[in-house]
């Protein structure tokens, strides 16, 4: 199978996808390890764990080489990989305390004569599909705090962005007693459905589409799904806000990594009496935006990971600009050296029947809706299919809260945006979709 370098356009790598009889093999092979595994004391892993850290931090450079050309990008890239040791090392500190408490012993139960104690299992096999857009974060995230936990792990990244597996194996394997536990495996669609139908515990990150593909699935064969799908993440500008630094936020927040994360935000709700100096300082800063061409090391907008999706979000901006949209800056995806790049996007006068307001855009695009009071802008960031996350700014953060809590969102940034792609041991349990 074909892989296409972002950048280029051209086909330079290639991968096997594993068929479903393989991915039932290497089931099989991490089952037969996994009760000694679970066996050891949490302390035991997390020793393990660490090792498996150290390992990837003497692969530094390999893994950024093969995420970098996966990605596109580099400096996200290095936040990704000098990221992975990190998170395995709070994990492999933070699990011995947790089974510790929620291990229950000698309890007393409704029956006077009866006590009860309540032992932990993990799960024998867990398994996890990852999406293109944060490869290494997205497919270990989940998989390391299960690691942990006593299960072993069967991960599918994307077929999209396969480069770093090669790496990252190498780093599984300087530590043996977690290669016993710990597969990453190519493949496609056809794959990851097999890996459903092998593990006892899946966790699927991607597209509300394939996310229920998923869901039904898991439901089959009677395992439980946590699936983390797409959003279309409202900020709310209130008339007390700073327009020219609520501007540069809600910037930030919608073009890091070219729009393409869950909680970027894709739709912004601002106040009329901040609206023209707020769009006034949002053109002017999307202006000054770079794209990340020639020179990997310059600019702050990337390609698309993901080809077919810039042809996507220009037809998303195409017809809102055929609706009555007014286009401010950007709106024309360039190629460029064959990777395709879009400017900050910059939409007025955007409605509610648009694609670009109702559906996902994952890319660079902002459309701006003025609206007059809080009660509208409250119900104009609630309708919608998606509840990931929001974002809600004020001249205070007691302000922000209190339109916050009526957002049917399930994490909102108080007086910033997309929080909950770099905090992320915050609970957030999304709304909807």
């Amino acid at each position: 199978m074909k892989v296409i370098n972002p950048r280029t356009g051209e086909a330079d790598y290639e991968i096997a996808p594993l068929d479903p009889a393989a991915v039932q093999a290497e089931a099989v092979r991490l089952r037969a390890a996994q009760p000694a595994w679970a066996a050891l004391e949490p302390e035991a892993r997390s020793a393990i764990l660490h090792r498996w850290a150290d390992a990837v931090v003497a692969h530094r450079e390999a893994l950024l080489d093969a995420l970098t050309r996966d990605t596109g990008r580099r400096r996200i890239s290095e936040i990704e990989v000098d990221g992975l040791p990190v998170t395995i090392r709070r994990w492999a500190d933070l699990a011995p305390k947790l089974i510790t408490e929620h291990t229950r012993d000698n309890q007393p139960s409704a029956h006077p004569t009866v006590r009860n104690s309540t032992r932990l299992v993990p799960y024998p096999l867990f398994g996890a599909i990852a999406p293109w857009n944060f490869p290494i974060v997205l497919s270990t995230i989940d998989a390391i705090p299960a690691l942990a936990a006593g299960c072993a792990a069967l991960v599918k990244p994307s077929e999209i962005t396969p480069r770093f597996i090669a790496p990252l194996r190498e780093t599984i394997a300087q530590v043996p007693e977690l290669a016993a536990v710990l597969s990453f495996i190519e493949g496609d669609a056809a794959t990851g459905q097999a890996l459903v139908e092998t593990v006892d515990y899946v966790c699927f990150t991607g597209s509300v589409a394939t996310g229920r593909k998923v869901a039904e699935a898991a439901a089959r064969a009677f395992v439980p799904a946590n699936l983390e799908l797409g959003g279309k993440d409202p900020m709310i500008v209130l008339a007390s806000a700073d327009p020219v630094a609520a501007a540069h936020l809600a910037l930030r927040a919608s073009i890091v990594a070219t729009g393409q994360a869950c909680q970027s935000i894709e739709r912004l709700y601002v106040a009329r009496a901040i609206y023209r100096p707020f769009l006034d300082a949002l053109v002017a800063a999307a202006d000054k935006v770079r794209l990340n061409y020639p020179d990997i090391g310059n600019g702050e907008i990337g390609p698309f990971i993901f080809g077919p999706q810039a042809a996507k979000v220009q037809a998303q901006i195409d017809e809102a600009v055929a609706m009555g949209a007014k286009l401010l800056t950007g709106g024309t995806v360039e190629t460029l050296g064959g990777g395709q790049y879009l400017k900050p996007t910059v939409i007025a006068d955007a409605t509610a029947d648009m694609a670009v307001v109702r559906d996902e855009t994952f890319g660079p695009v902002l459309p701006v809706i003025a609206f007059d009071d809080v009660e509208q802008a409250i119900t104009q960031a609630n309708d919608s299919i998606y509840g990931l996350s929001a974002a809600v700014v004020a001249a205070s953060a007691e302000e922000a809260e209190a339109v916050a809590v009526r957002l049917e969102a399930g994490a909102v940034s108080i007086n910033d945006g997309s929080l909950t792609s770099m905090v992320w041991d915050a609970e957030n349990s999304s709304f909807k979709l």
